[in-house]
C-alpha cells in the first residue's frame, strides 16, 4: 500500500515539474524554424513566367488586359500571406532605367519588402542566332566528301542504310563545311583516289580533306580495284586478299593529309561493290560484300605508316580489338564539354565493342587526339572507344568510332568537331528599348 502512494507521489511531482517548465519556455514560431527563402521564391516564379515567352509578351504588351491577367496569376503562385509589388524598367539608349509599370497586392497602408530579384527580359522580337567557324587548315577551309555510294552495301549499321545516314551526317555538319561534296558511286571513288574534283564547284579541295565513311565496317572499292579491275594490283593480293585495298587508301590518306572517318565498329573489316562483288557475301548473307577481316585495318595502317610497298603477315589477321561487354565507356571531361558547346547530345556512356590498343596505335607512330571517351585498360594494354589517331609526320589521321551497333553519328560528328575546335558565334539582333528589367519585391505578412 505505501509503494503505490509513492508511485502516485512521484507522478504527481513530475507533472508539477512538465506544467512549471512549459509555463517559462517559449516555443518558437514555425517560420523561425523553417523560414521561407522568398528570394528563391520570387526567382522561381519569374522563371516559370518566362518559360513560354508569357513574362516577356506582357512586360512588352500596353494592354492593361494581360496586366491584370498578370496579377491574377501572380497571386495564383504566390503563398496567400505573401506580398509583393512588381515593376518594369524600361531601359533607354543611355542605360536609365525608367519604370513602365508595376503590378501588386498591396492596397493602401504600407509594406516593408524584405526580399527583391532582378530578371531581365527581352522582347519577342528579338531574334537571336548562332554562326559556327568554318573548319579549316593551314587558312584554307576544308572539303568534306561523304561516301554515298549506290553501288555498296554497308554493315554494322543496323536499322539504317549508308544512304539514309549519309543525308543525317550532311544535316548535322553542313554549318563547319563550305564544301559538302556527297560521293554518290565507286567511279567518284575512284576519281577522288586519284586526288580529281568531283565537281566544278571552284572550293573544292581535296588536300585536306574529311572523308566519312557511313558504311560502317564496310569500305565501296570501285570495280577497277577488284580481282579483274584494271588496278587489280592496288587493290588485291594473292595472300593478303583485299587487305592490299586498304593499304592503297592509307597511302592515299596520308600522300593527301586527308582525315578519314569509320563512323562505328571495326575500320576496314569489309569491302563492298554491288557489282563486281555481286556473287560474294560477307558471311551473314548480305551480298555484293568480302570480307577482309582485321587484315584491313592494319594494311590501312601500314599505308599511312608510308610502308614501300604492301606484305602480308598471318599475324595481320588477328584482331586487335577488345569488346567490353556491358562495361560502358564514359565520355571525356572535354566531350562532355563539347557536346553542349555545339549543342550535339549523344549519350555520354556508349559500349565499345570495337576499342583500339595503344600498343599498336604506338607502333604504327599515331598520337592520339581528342578522345571522345575515357580509356579503360585490359590486362596490360589500354584501349580507345572513339579518337583521332594522327600520324606523327602531321600528314594524315584516323578518327576511328568502336562502338557497338547501332551507329550514333552524333559521336563521329562530336569527334571530327572536338579535333578541330571550330568557333561558335553568337549573335543578337536587337535594338534599344528591346530589353526591359523586371523587378518583384516580396514580403511575408503576419504570423504563421
Amino acid at each position: 500500500m505505501m509503494r503505490t502512494i509513492e508511485a502516485i507521489i512521484v507522478i504527481i511531482i513530475m507533472f508539477a515539474a512538465f506544467l512549471a517548465a512549459s509555463y517559462f519556455i517559449v516555443l518558437p514560431s514555425p517560420r523561425e524554424v523553417s523560414p521561407m527563402n522568398l528570394r528563391a521564391l520570387a526567382l522561381t516564379v519569374l522563371k516559370n513566367l518566362d518559360v513560354n515567352g508569357y513574362l516577356g509578351e506582357v512586360v512588352f504588351s500596353e494592354d492593361s488586359g494581360a496586366w491584370n491577367e498578370l496579377q491574377t496569376v501572380l497571386s495564383a503562385s504566390l503563398p496567400p500571406h505573401i506580398a509583393y509589388n512588381l515593376t518594369v524598367y524600361e531601359i533607354t539608349e543611355d542605360g536609365v532605367y525608367v519604370p513602365k509599370k508595376s503590378v501588386s497586392n498591396v492596397y493602401g497602408g504600407r509594406v516593408s519588402f524584405t526580399e527583391s530579384v532582378s530578371y531581365m527580359v527581352s522582347s519577342p522580337d528579338v531574334t537571336y542566332r548562332t554562326v559556327a567557324q568554318k573548319i579549316s587548315e593551314g587558312g584554307k577551309n576544308l572539303t568534306l566528301y561523304i561516301l554515298n555510294c549506290a553501288d555498296a552495301n554497308g554493315w554494322w549499321i543496323t536499322g539504317y542504310t549508308a544512304q539514309m545516314l549519309a543525308q543525317d551526317v550532311y544535316k548535322m555538319l553542313s554549318p563547319y563545311f563550305q564544301t559538302i561534296i556527297l560521293v554518290n558511286h565507286t567511279s567518284q571513288l575512284r576519281d577522288l583516289l586519284d586526288g580529281k574534283n568531283l565537281t566544278r564547284n571552284s572550293k573544292e579541295r581535296v588536300e585536306d580533306a574529311v572523308i566519312i565513311n557511313t558504311f560502317g565496317e564496310a569500305v565501296p572499292i570501285p570495280q577497277e580495284y577488284c580481282v579483274g579491275g584494271s588496278r587489280q594490283s592496288e587493290g588485291y593480293s594473292q595472300s593478303g586478299g583485299y587487305a592490299r585495298y586498304f593499304f592503297t587508301i592509307g597511302k592515299k590518306v596520308r600522300y593527301y593529309n586527308w582525315k578519314w572517318v569509320s563512323i562505328v565498329g571495326y575500320p576496314f573489316y569489309y569491302v563492298t561493290n554491288t557489282n563486281s562483288l555481286s556473287s560474294s557475301q560477307n558471311n551473314f548473307g548480305i551480298y555484293g560484300m568480302k570480307q577482309v577481316g582485321p587484315a584491313g585495318l592494319i594494311a590501312f595502317l601500314k599505308g599511312l605508316n608510308n610502308h614501300t610497298t604492301y606484305s602480308y603477315s598471318s599475324s595481320d589477321s588477328n584482331s586487335i580489338i577488345h569488346d567490353f561487354g556491358f562495361d560502358p565507356v564514359e565520355f571525356t571531361d572535354e566531350a562532355k564539354y563539347r557536346s553542349n558547346y555545339y549543342g550535339v547530345y549523344p549519350e555520354y556512356k556508349q559500349t565499345a565493342s570495337r576499342a583500339l590498343p595503344k600498343s599498336v596505335i604506338s607502333y604504327y607512330n599515331l598520337t592520339i587526339i581528342a578522345p571522345v571517351f575515357k580509356e579503360k585498360s585490359f590486362l596490360t594494354d589500354t584501349y580507345y572507344a572513339a579518337a583521332t589517331l594522327r600520324h606523327k609526320s602531321g600528314k594524315g589521321a584516323l578518327i576511328a568510332i568502336g562502338l557497338t551497333r547501332t551507329p550514333d553519328i552524333r559521336i563521329a560528328a562530336l569527334a571530327l568537331l572536338m579535333y578541330y575546335k571550330p568557333n561558335i558565334f553568337k549573335e543578337t539582333f536587337t535594338a534599344p528599348g528591346k530589353s526591359r528589367l523586371v523587378i518583384l519585391q516580396l514580403a511575408a505578412l503576419g504570423g504563421v
